[in-house]
Order: structure tokens, then sequence, then C-alpha cells
């Protein structure tokens, strides 16, 4: 067993404690009355009255803080080493210095010894087993408890801070950029940055990959789709996660994401331009006249081209285009090759925002795209929901870009492809919002995991140094307005259209009991397999069993893991109220 993985189990715990005394939930609206609409601003729209379905009566009563229900399938051992794990994490200088710690016993005890402590404590608490047999035992007890499981690959390589970072610059720099310089002409944002090469720093619960070669993303490529296997062949219901940087050099994802953004702020300068600065996103709406002069000026498309493509697309019928309308000019009229041009307003010109690529690096890039396709329809082949996880914010623009087109493509019929998205972000909502709006129009379904965040310490600490504005919102309290408002936003497409699906990734009682309520008011029942909660692994049983215990079901056997593979467990749909749950183990 690798040192690594117990120490980031250690520090994942760290803020964790036994809770002595839970809060109570939150005041659900009484029968009949309209929920309160969602926060003015962004993209805000009005939330109709619940329907005749919501009056089933009130939901079951969750208690949080019964012990008993929240421990009934632990053994007293299981109960003493979890008191002894999570009083350990608790201790700050511990938590501060796992590393060396953990260096020290392993010198001590020598590896046998250390890895047989490891297995009785923090691996024990936090990591399902080493391989596919040694996981079994848990599923099926937490089986006979109404808790399910997804398959999440977790191996991390145990690799220094200098290791990391020399890793990082090298796979987020450029052939050209090594040979003639350049990147300093980039956005800071998007820039790989000595000091913050290793990703690892200040993230307590989210695994972390560095890019080596080819070979060795075919090799996480082979691994996910191992999950995928298991994962279908044991339940009707099963979800597996992947993470993109595992699938391909990270440098594309940084200029693919430069470029997406680069291109969306030139939509709100046009629409500045034209008066609209202010609005929500979904409700600029460019002149289609004004439009075409700026694309002719810009030398994208003359005026006569760019009329020819609206037409093509049946766009600007109404005199106006929106920014779905227009991410799908650039969609369909770009190539690969071209899409990493971004214009300047101040110059009214296109740059390229490289001088050029190597073959290498085209191949690269495609490759990346090729491994999330055999993924994508391993998983739709097994009806194995794939979610996507979510990155640093320098990141994430591409990866929600490249997962979005996977959904296109492979959400039709059911929600396969799960998109996850961090309510941490100022502009959450805003994304969350459009996204769903292209899933309406084009008849697909939404499928999406709902996260706080896991890389807040890491993004304030660089944006801080590097000079680039803060991405992450300014208190806990506008994160929680986010995630509800977003969770709300995605609550109502399921009870208008049907057509999307969410999980609730959160450990926070309240915003369980939240959804919840707006599950019952809204009519969203438990057997429309439409909400999931998920939860990690030995962290937070008194949400997870207390859910499970009130939506009693049969669920299938859960698929057994690979070495370095951990999971998430899924309280399980009722044919009765409340909610289906999902958890992270």
């Amino acid at each position: 067993m690798a040192l690594l993985p117990a120490a980031r189990a250690l520090r994942a715990a760290a803020s964790l404690r036994v809770p002595a005394r839970l809060r109570s939930a939150p005041a659900a609206a009484p029968r009949g009355a309209a929920p309160s609409p969602p926060p003015a601003g962004t993209g805000a729209r009005p939330v109709p009255p619940p329907p005749r379905g919501a009056e089933r009566g009130p939901p079951p009563a969750v208690d949080f803080g019964d012990p008993r229900e929240a421990f009934r399938s632990k053994s007293n051992a299981e109960l003493l080493r979890g008191l002894l794990v999570l009083g350990l994490c608790a201790v700050g200088p511990l938590v501060e210095h796992n590393r060396e710690l953990l260096q020290l016993c392993q010198r001590v005890l020598g590896q046998t010894l250390f890895e047989r402590l490891m297995k009785m404590t923090f691996y024990g608490q936090f990591v399902a087993g080493e391989d596919q047999e040694a996981i079994k035992p848990l599923i099926r007890r937490n089986q006979a408890f109404g808790v399910g499981t997804v398959l999440d690959y977790s191996v991390e390589e145990d690799l220094s801070a200098e290791e990391a970072e020399r890793k990082e610059l090298d796979s987020c720099t450029s052939a050209a950029e090594k040979e003639m310089g350049g990147a300093e002409q980039r956005e800071k944002q998007y820039r790989a940055h000595p000091g913050f090469g290793d990703r690892r720093g200040g993230v307590i619960s989210a695994r972390t990959y560095f890019y080596a070669d080819e070979a060795k993303c075919d090799q996480h490529m082979e691994t996910f789709l191992r999950c995928i296997n298991a994962s279908g062949g044991s339940s009707e219901d099963g979800f597996s996660a992947i993470k993109l940087t595992a699938l391909g050099r990270p440098q594309f994802l940084l200029q693919f994401s430069e470029v997406l953004v680069k291109w969306r702020r030139f939509f709100h300068q046009m629409a500045a331009e034209q008066g609209q600065a202010g609005r929500a996103a979904l409700e600029m709406k460019l002149e289609a006249e004004r439009l075409q002069e700026a694309l002719a000026k810009l030398g994208i498309a003359t005026k006569a081209e760019s009329q020819h493509w609206f037409t093509g697309e049946n766009l600007g019928g109404s005199g106006t285009v929106d920014l779905l309308d227009w991410n799908s000019l650039i969609d369909t009229r770009t190539k690969l090759s071209k899409l990493l041009l971004v214009p300047n307003m101040q110059t009214g010109q296109l740059e390229p925002l490289l001088s050029r690529f190597t073959e290498e690096e085209e191949l690269q890039m495609k490759r990346m795209l090729q491994r999330m396709d055999v993924l994508a329809k391993r998983a739709s082949e097994k009806g194995v929901r794939l979610m996507v996880d979510a990155e640093q914010s320098y990141f994430q623009p591409a990866i929600s870009r490249l997962t979005l087109e996977m959904q296109r493509r492979f959400n039709r019929d059911q929600p396969i492809i799960f998109n996850t998205y961090q309510c941490y972000l100022k502009e959450a909502y805003d994304n969350v919002a459009v996204d769903v709006e292209l899933s309406r129009r084009e008849g697909w379904h939404f499928g999406t995991k709902l996260v706080r965040g896991a890389y807040m310490e890491q993004e304030r600490e660089r944006a801080a140094q590097i000079g680039y504005e803060d991405p992450i919102n300014p208190t806990y309290e506008k994160t929680n307005e986010m995630y509800h408002r977003c969770l709300d936003y995605v609550l109502e497409e399921i009870r208008l259209r049907r057509k999307a699906s969410v999980m609730v990734a959160s450990h926070n009682e309240d915003t369980v009991k939240f959804t919840l309520r707006r599950m019952m008011e809204l009519g969203i029942h438990p057997s429309e397999k439409k909400v999931y909660f998920g939860q990690l692994l030995g962290m937070c049983d008194q949400i997870t069993f207390p859910l499970a215990a009130i939506c009693p079901w049969a669920v299938p056997q859960c698929p057994g893991l690979k070495p370095g593979v951990s999971f998430c467990s899924q309280p399980p749909l009722a044919p009765h109220w409340p909610g289906l749950g999902k958890r992270r183990l």
C-alpha cells in the first residue's frame, strides 16, 4: 500500500468530528403553499406552485441525530475505530504534519506492520478495500441496510512535491512556448505557474492525476473501463466516476478553457456594447445585424457568410442571437485548428492562442477525446451512469464543455453522462442555467452532480499570488445560497420536464433536508430515480443510513473494485416518500 493514500485519507477527515448534537431540520412550507422563488439575480425564473402530486402528506421525519440508526450497521470494533480515527483527525498538528508522521511510522514499524496498522485504522475507515474481492463483504453488508455503491477510481502516484511540480509545468506548456516563449501573452489564470504545479496542495477530498505519457493515460482508461464493467454487472442503477486529467495532457484543457472563456467574454462585451450589461446570461440577446457586422470586422466571416450560417442553423429568425445560439455557431463552424483562435476586442482581430502545434500535440488532443468517447460508449452499453468529476477552475471550462458534448450524444434517451458543477464558483448558477436550457432546446436528458467544491484553499491562494479575480464565492453562506439555488433550478426542471437527474453530493444536513422538502413540494417521487444523495465512506454515516432507513428497497449487489478504487453508496429508492440517496464512500 502506498503511503500517499493513507496521508490523503488523514487530511480528508481533518475537520470531521462525531457530532454530539445535530442541527434541527429547516421548517417545511405549509401544505398547499407556494414555495418561495429563487433569489433575485442572474437567470432567476419564477417557481410554479406545487403540483397536485405533492399532496402526499409530509415526508417521514429523518432523525440525523439518532446514533442507533446511524451506526446500526457497525460492529463494536468498527465504532471504536471510528471514534479513534475521527478523534485523531480533529487534532490540528497531527493533520498538518501527517506526511512526516506517517513516514516516521513507516520507518519505525517496517512496511508490513505499517500496512497492517493503516488497514486497522485510517485505511479501514475510509477505503472499501484493495481489490474486487476485498470489498465484497462491505458492499453486501451496506446493501442489507439499504445502501448501494458507486465505483470511483482513486489511485494517486506517490510523488514528491518537486516531482509533481516538474511534471505539471512540463505537461501544461506547449513545445512552441518551451522553444520560443510566448506563454506570458496568455491569461495568467490559464498558464502553469511555479509554486502551483503540485495541484494536491490544500486539497483534502479529491484525487489528483499528473500527466506522465500517453501510455499512462491508456492505463487509466482501462481501469475506468473495468470499473464501468463491474458497476454494470452488479446493478441496474450503477454509477462510475472519472477525471479528465487522467485521460490526457492537461495542456489541452488549459488552452481550450482559455479559448472558451475568451469567446464567452467576447459575447458579453458585444452585449454590453448593445446596452445589455448586467443582464442574466440567458437574457442577453444580440441584434443579429450588428453581430454580423462584428464578425465581418474580426475576419471570422463575411456578412453574406454569417447570414448563410444563421439560415442553415435556423438562428437569428427573431432578429436576435443569444448565448446558446452563439455557442452553436462556434461549434458548427470552427475546426479544431481554428478553435484556438481568440478575439481581441482592442485590435478587432482574431489572434492565435499559440503560434503552432506539433504533430504529437495534435495527436494528444485527439487521443483525449477518443478516450472519453470509449468510456461514454461503454457506459451507455452497460447502462451505467458516468460522472465526470470537476477539477480546478482553470481546467473546468474545457472539462464542462467536453462533458456537455458527451451529454448531447449519449443522453438522448436517458441520463448516462453526469456533469459536475462546483457551487463555490461565482459563475455556478449561470453555468447550470445555460446547460439546462441547452438540454431543453435539444431534447436530451440533463444529468448533474452538485458539489460545493474541493479546491477552495488552493484556488484562492493561486488567484491572490498570481493576480487574477478570485473565482470563489466570498463566504460560506454565499456558497450555501448558490448550492441551494442551483439545486432548486434542477429540481424545477425535473418537475417541469422529468428529463433531468441530480446527485446531491453533500455532507450538509440542512441541504439534504432542503432537498427532501423541495421534492415533496414539487411532487418528485423517489421511485422516479431522479434524485440521489452522495457522501464519502466512513465520514457521514449519520446522514446516509437514516436516509436508507426511510427508503427501504432491495439493492442489487454492487461490483467489486480494482486496487486503489474507492466507492460510493446509494440509499435506495422507495415505493413511498422520500427521496433517493447516494453516498460517496
